[in-house]
């Protein structure tokens, strides 16, 4: 059994070092380093001889990055490692659900994501990196972390209950609107469209064109009409993502004011990823969006995911409890 919990959190590790070398992909501009799917110019490895360059540009057009292809494929080598990794602690787990705690829709939830995310793959390549695919596919990466961190926190961590869980549930929901916004900022290309902090632009107000930069069914660089994005549309896309990081800070921190007494750890442990994210974010601002920084800013989305995750499957709420007492006594 402990075998299979180390499993089980190594897992969660490796999806979430995926989720940052995927956000290095998609930041170091290597999204359509391979034009094809499931292949690499209709290899399984990018062309990099100069004859095998001549006759992938020939085929398929365009100009060949070696260097980005790396990238594109190295990244889908690791998805397929994940994909065989997870397939064998589902089962092993599933050996075992009633020991760890777990039922079969939570083991069969990361299936069903991971099907999904390598259409949504498939997609980024062949649809040419359309916004709402790519932020999708940042979002279905975050979600498959919070399943598999669900399965890995009940197997490993003991229920206890928590007045307010509640605040856990508004947290999570604030933080993974957050992260579709930020996922927006990327595959828009709009995180130096707000020059300045904290003001975005000279300005506190929200620039023109946000309802239009919001609309999900258009191309990359175009308006739903098929209009160019302006430079106004991408930083009120961004300011809305700033806005939305106040919220953040209040709910989240909030969270982490309200357990330093209960569940101190837990405090802690927000509290100093909150802090570093909101950094990360500053010093993306400021300093016109670092790569390192850019995908450790990810990373930190990615931990405050793992970490409200795990913080709802090792608590009960103290309504629970007094529900089941209640029953007991009846029954009594």
């Amino acid at each position: 059994m402990k075998f299979l919990r180390i499993l089980l959190w190594f897992t969660v590790v490796w999806t979430f070092c995926l989720a940052m070398l995927g956000a290095y992909v998609r930041l170091s501009d290597a999204g359509l380093g391979c034009p094809d799917w499931p292949g690499c110019y209709g290899r399984i490895t990018p062309p990099e001889q100069q004859h095998e360059i001549a006759h992938a540009e020939k085929h398929f057009g365009g100009e060949v990055d070696p260097a980005k292809g790396w990238k594109e494929m190295v990244h889908r080598y690791c998805v397929g490692g994940l994909s065989l990794l997870l397939l064998a602690a589902l089962i092993l787990t599933a050996r075992h659900r009633r020991e760890l705690n777990v039922n079969v829709p939570m083991l069969l939830a990361p299936v069903a994501v991971i099907v999904f995310q390598a259409l949504l793959g498939m997609w980024t390549v062949t649809l040419k990196l359309m916004p709402i695919v790519v932020t999708s596919h940042l979002i279905g990466g975050l979600t498959l972390l919070a399943t598999i961190t669900l399965i890995a926190s009940r197997a490993s961590l003991s229920q206890q209950a928590l007045s307010g869980r509640s605040w856990v549930w508004l947290a999570l929901v604030v933080v993974i609107a957050q992260i579709v916004l930020g996922g927006w900022v990327s595959s828009n290309y709009a995180g130096l469209a707000c020059d300045g902090f904290p003001a975005c632009r000279g300005s506190f107000a929200p620039p023109p064109g946000l309802l239009d930069a919001l609309h999900p069914d258009r191309q990359l660089g175009l308006t739903a009409s098929g209009a160019p994005l302006t430079i106004d549309h991408l930083a009120a896309i961004h300011w809305l993502h700033r806005l939305g990081a106040l919220v953040v800070l209040a709910v989240v921190g909030g969270l982490a004011w309200r357990l330093r007494r209960i569940q101190p750890r837990w405090a802690k442990l927000l509290g100093l990823a909150l802090v570093v994210q909101l950094t990360l974010g500053i010093v993306n601002a400021v300093y016109s969006l670092p790569l390192p920084a850019a995908v450790a800013h990810n990373g930190g989305a990615g931990l405050l995911v793992v970490l409200l995750t795990a913080l709802l499957a090792s608590t009960r709420s103290e309504n629970t409890d007094a529900q089941s007492h209640a029953q007991y006594s009846f029954a009594r």
